[in-house]
């Protein structure tokens, strides 16, 4: 098939810019549809290695085309920061295309969203601040601004003006905060459209052309299934739809576009931020999870909370977006570790609950019930095939793959986009 979806299958940091980039490397047309800065995807190829946050992952590859969606909200700020840190390592952007439609991240924005966070107290819920949500909010109060507004000075000015003197009241009355200098603002924004525009256009037209001419497409996803504002763990989620049918909106194709839909896992479960989490471990394996697997957030830096895999959650994922195979990322994490567990399903007030629940405050009382697993000690990163990995850590895989109803298509065994075995 020539057009494949990849999204996160659990609450984001999956692992997706890996496989995302070894996708990449043969796509046409790599594609970003929802989300913004607040995402990050780290990819190590050539001993070189590349964070990215809002720059599609085939930007590493000179023939491939990509496109920033209408559904993701850009920070320009960040897009040509991004940008100019990527130039350095020899990186071209004759062929990186942003919707005229993608609405733009405003200094305002990212203010109320500290201050917001600060208002919630221990309520908060642990957003990364850039101004994401506010945003999002914007563009269903239909007082958003545009790329399209961004790039045309005389509309720019005007809407700015008019949106800049409301939030500012919100900022002061409602926050105590200090409101924001709109000629300042105004300059700096309008710099940044002066490097923007040439990128600029209606990318779901050239995406549709792609698509009837048959190219090879990699819908690229951000955070994970859990995060999505519908389906996820609400209201601990992200702004936006970062599951399969998120790409339809957020990239302006249809659903029959899409033929294939990969979910990205960990061999182990991790989440960034406040929530419930069934399978959460506060004890010497977690502490091994985090260390050994490099848990700190790509984007802010913060560690993970880290915990065991949770086949209730994939079961979800595997459901709600349709996934026709699953890539597991970060099974040489697990090597050294005596005895492994899977979350089969949950109990609370003692009867089993097998789906995970649409009710956050009965997922709270929920406790985790476990298959244990054999673990192994031999290094596993050397692997070139499944029948190479040591019998253990075989079936395991089987196991997630009974467990998840999903088969396994790519299993990741160490950092670098050659380790990871195709099945």
């Amino acid at each position: 098939m020539n057009t494949i979806a990849l999204v996160g299958a659990q609450w984001g940091d999956e692992g997706k810019g890996k496989i995302i980039d070894i996708l990449a490397e043969t796509a046409d047309y790599v594609v970003r549809a929802t989300g913004g800065s607040n995402a990050g995807h780290t990819v190590v190829s050539d001993g070189k290695t590349y964070k990215l946050h809002l720059i599609p992952s085939g930007i590493l590859y000179p023939d491939t085309v990509n496109i920033i969606g209408n559904g993701v909200v850009v920070d320009p700020k960040v897009v040509l920061e991004e940008m100019d840190g990527l130039a350095k390592l020899g990186v071209k952007f004759d062929k990186l295309l942003i919707d005229l439609r993608a609405h733009v991240v405003m200094p305002y924005h990212k203010e109320i969203d500290e201050l917001s966070e600060k208002a919630k107290g221990k309520d908060a819920i642990g957003t990364t601040k850039r101004g994401i949500g506010p945003c999002y909010a914007d563009k269903s109060d239909r007082i958003g601004l545009r790329m399209i507004d961004l790039i045309t000075p005389d509309v720019f000015a005007s809407k700015l003006k008019t949106v800049l003197e409301l939030k500012n009241k919100i900022i002061t009355a409602v926050y105590g905060g200090t409101p924001l200098d709109y000629k300042s603002i105004l300059d700096e924004y309008s710099a940044y459209a002066e490097r923007l525009e040439k990128f600029c256009c209606d990318t779901g037209v050239i995406l549709y052309d792609a698509i009837k001419a048959n190219k090879r497409i990699v819908f690229e996803g951000a955070q994970g299934t859990l995060l999505d504002l519908d389906s996820g763990t609400y209201p601990f989620v992200t702004s936006s739809h970062p599951i399969s049918g998120g790409f339809c909106a957020g990239a302006g194709v249809g659903p029959t576009a899409i033929k294939e839909c990969l979910g990205i896992a960990k061999s182990y479960t991790t989440r960034v931020g406040a929530g419930p989490f069934p399978t959460e471990l506060d004890d010497e394996v977690g502490k091994h999870l985090l260390n050994v697997g490099h848990e700190f957030g790509t984007t802010t830096g913060r560690p993970r909370r880290c915990g065991w895999l949770d086949a209730v959650i994939l079961r979800l994922a595997v459901r709600i977006n349709g996934l026709t195979s699953l890539a597991i990322n970060k099974l040489d994490t697990l090597t050294g570790l005596k005895k492994l567990k899977i979350a089969t399903h949950y109990v609370r007030d003692g009867k089993v609950v097998s789906d995970f629940p649409a009710d956050i405050m009965l997922l709270e009382g929920c406790t985790p019930v476990y298959e244990e697993f054999d673990g192994w000690s031999e290094d596993i990163t050397n692997a070139k095939a499944f029948d190479d990995l040591p019998k253990a850590a075989q079936r395991y895989i089987e196991a997630v793959e009974r467990l998840a109803g999903c088969r396994v298509a790519m299993i990741g065994i160490g950092p670098d986009r050659d380790k990871n075995i195709v099945r």
